[in-house]
């Protein structure tokens, strides 16, 4: 939906997703305590090493938004602690101007769309569809399993100002 988002939008604005960091750590840290670890039912933990490297990687994608570029910021996050996830991105914006978007998905389409990346630990989906919602205030909602991403992204784009 980031994608169609972009499309959207008048101005450039630069995507940076959680998926792109868990990329660029080294891979070592995407199996360890200290780092990430998917467990075989969906599950997945962190670790404090982990948690430098988020803020690290908050602190310059914060950075960039606050550099004046011509490009403004989409962070494309899943809030595996929920309120606590938000709370981190709320002190790493230190009051920077931000729209929540919470996108949903019921855990049965996000389970059959998991399957279909091919990427992901099945039940991941399923087990964080909720979760990553559980505290978190947002300014709009959107449901991607009712409508489709175009739509919801034109729907996120009327509310950027």
């Amino acid at each position: 939906m980031v994608r169609c988002l972009q499309a959207v939008l008048p101005d450039p604005w630069l995507a940076f997703g959680c998926d792109s960091f868990i990329d660029a750590m080294p891979a070592k840290m995407q199996a360890s305590d200290e780092g990430i670890v998917f467990a075989a039912d969906g599950g997945v933990s962190v670790g404090a090493d982990f948690r430098v490297l988020e803020a690290a990687w908050m602190d310059g994608v914060v950075a960039m938004a606050r550099a004046g570029a011509r490009a403004r910021v989409i962070i494309d996050d899943v809030f595996l602690g929920g309120v606590a996830s938000q709370r981190r991105w709320q002190k790493a914006l230190g009051g920077l101007d931000a729209l929540w978007v919470g996108v949903r998905c019921e855990s049965a389409v996000a389970a059959g769309r998991e399957v279909a990346r091919g990427d992901r630990v099945q039940g991941m989906a399923a087990s964080q569809a909720d979760v990553v919602h559980e505290g978190v205030l947002y300014d709009l909602e959107v449901d991607t399993a009712r409508t489709e991403s175009l739509a919801c992204a034109r729907t996120i784009a009327a509310h950027v100002s």
